[in-house]
């Protein structure tokens, strides 16, 4: 089964899980075709984060396939320059493009399939096109202003977004995807392709060497978990923010959420509340230590954790902390996979804010993300920026399980908003027994620290809104859905699969 945001990748998934694939293999397919189903969330330019779990034998392992910044970058410059964070549209923001390499690596360590094979259907989408679905289009349409330069050239029709029901393809990319599937990931970092994105880079004055290029590497690493009543939320170490959800399931688990309306006021504070205390907490701890150890105990020790669910007031919202001066991203795609032997891929794929940095390079038009923009100017903090970091991300896929029951790769997409999201799907499963598929339907809220504005979506009553209101917050409605969502469920006894997509974006849960 795969489940994923856009119907041709799902597809995509399950052929190639019918030639022989295993579920790594399928998942990257499937992730690579979502650059051209979805050009807004992802492609070839940004980064990835894979979580992968053995339901056979119970391992769980990852891989951080993000990025870092150019050497010769340093806050401290920045900050002479009178700088006081990365902007989004600077060419500063881009970091190497670490997704290639990733995937390059999964094919390689985890896939079945060799790299050819496994890029073969992306290679035809970008040359033959893909209608464009409405969710795209919409994407397309509100976010299109951010092009400029080559990205107008790629990505609009006729100095216009691709609008519903048009064909994208994008024949520069293909041709890149060809040097790719030949020669591994070397094509993409050194070569034509990597000359072609350095001469953009270069010529808005970025640092970028070739070799930025040559060095970067995704690299493996062990999954952090944190039990929920007897489940297993599994999350992927910083310099993701995993361990941001795992504080939201902690502080949750010191409420008796299955007392409340699932979607009423009180459940929809309390939630509010813990995000606002885990947030600031993320904000405080995490990011990428360099050389050095990251310790998380201020936010993921027990008494840490005690300490935080003793200012939550279960009838008033708490003081606004203050917010962070470095930039959270807006959307990415996700894509999970299980084969037929319980092999579960959970990943997430994302170019950091919709189009990136707004820049694409001339000959090939790929994509670059601003993923440094999550970076902080704050001189000592430990996601200040420095060459060779790693910025803070909010990518994180997700695993939940009972070992001896069940493992659920999932994903909730929606920038910032996704800690809370995990904790939020998680809750629904264990605190009110839902199945996959109402678990990710249900509506959904978020407290953005930084505004200080609760955002609810259209589904809530307007009781609801007025109780919050009441309490303290202040309450905004979300002018679409919020985020988006697929899972995997698979029993341990039979094998069954249950999946569910949610219908926020146009994806679709489809077995074989």
């Amino acid at each position: 089964m795969c489940a994923t945001s856009h119907p041709a990748a799902a597809r995509v998934a399950l052929d190639i899980l019918g030639q022989g694939g295993n579920a790594v293999d399928a998942a990257v397919a499937g992730a690579v075709v979502l650059g051209y189903c979805e050009p807004a969330m992802c492609g070839l330019g940004g980064d990835v984060f894979a979580l992968i779990h053995d339901a056979k034998t119970g391992e769980s392992r990852g891989l951080n396939g993000s990025g870092r910044a150019p050497a010769a970058l340093d806050a401290a410059d920045l900050r002479a320059q009178g700088m006081t964070a990365v902007g989004l549209d600077s060419i500063h923001a881009v970091t190497v493009p670490g997704a290639v390499d990733a995937f390059d690596r999964l094919i390689a360590q985890e896939g079945r399939l060799d790299l050819a094979a496994v890029l073969a259907p992306a290679i035809r989408v970008a040359e033959q096109g893909v209608p464009v679905h409405r969710r795209t289009a919409i994407d397309g349409t509100t976010f299109a202003p951010r092009l400029k330069g080559a990205g107008r050239d790629h990505f609009l029709r006729d100095g216009h977004s691709y609008r519903e029901g048009e064909v994208f393809s994008a024949p520069g990319q293909a041709e890149a995807l060809r040097l790719i599937a030949r020669e591994g990931a070397r094509a993409f970092y050194e070569g034509p392709v990597m000359e072609d994105i350095l001469d953009t880079l270069r010529a808005e004055g970025g640092l970028h060497t070739a070799e930025d290029f040559a060095r970067t590497e995704a690299t493996p690493v062990t999954p952090i978990r944190r039990a929920y009543r007897g489940h297993d939320l599994v999350e992927l170490p910083p310099n993701g923010q995993g361990a941001t959800a795992l504080l939201l399931s902690g502080l949750l688990e010191r409420f008796d959420i299955a007392s409340l309306d699932p979607n009423g006021a009180e459940r929809v504070h309390i939630e509010a509340e813990a995000t606002r205390l885990a947030y600031a907490a993320r904000n405080r701890f995490i990011g990428d230590p360099g050389q050095g150890a990251l310790n998380l105990d201020g936010m993921l020790s027990e008494a840490a954790i005690d300490e935080m669910a003793a200012q939550i007031d279960p009838t008033r919202a708490g003081q606004p902390l203050p917010p962070r001066p470095e930039a959270l991203h807006k959307d990415t795609v996700y894509i999970t996979v299980v084969d037929g032997e319980g092999l579960c891929v959970s990943l997430i794929y994302s170019l950091f804010w919709p189009y990136g940095s707004g820049f694409a390079s001339k000959r090939f038009g790929i994509p670059l993300h601003n993923r440094g923009a999550g970076f902080t100017l704050q001189d000592g903090h430990v996601n200040e920026l420095k060459g060779g970091k790693r910025p803070l991300h909010t990518l994180l896929p997700g695993l939940l399980e009972v070992p001896g029951q069940y493992a659920m790769p999932f994903g909730v997409m929606g920038g910032a908003y996704q800690a809370t999201g995990h904790a939020h799907f998680v809750s629904n499963l264990v605190d009110f027994g839902m199945d996959v598929q109402a678990a990710i339907d249900a509506p959904r809220s978020f407290l953005d620290i930084t505004s200080g504005k609760l955002e609810i979506e259209s589904t809530f009553d307007e009781t609801v809104a007025a109780k919050l209101a009441e309490m303290g917050h202040d309450v905004t409605r979300a002018d679409i859905g919020m985020g988006g969502a697929q899972a995997i469920r698979r029993d341990a006894a039979t094998g069954l699969l249950t999946g569910g997509s949610d219908p926020r974006k146009d994806g679709v849960a489809l077995g074989g």
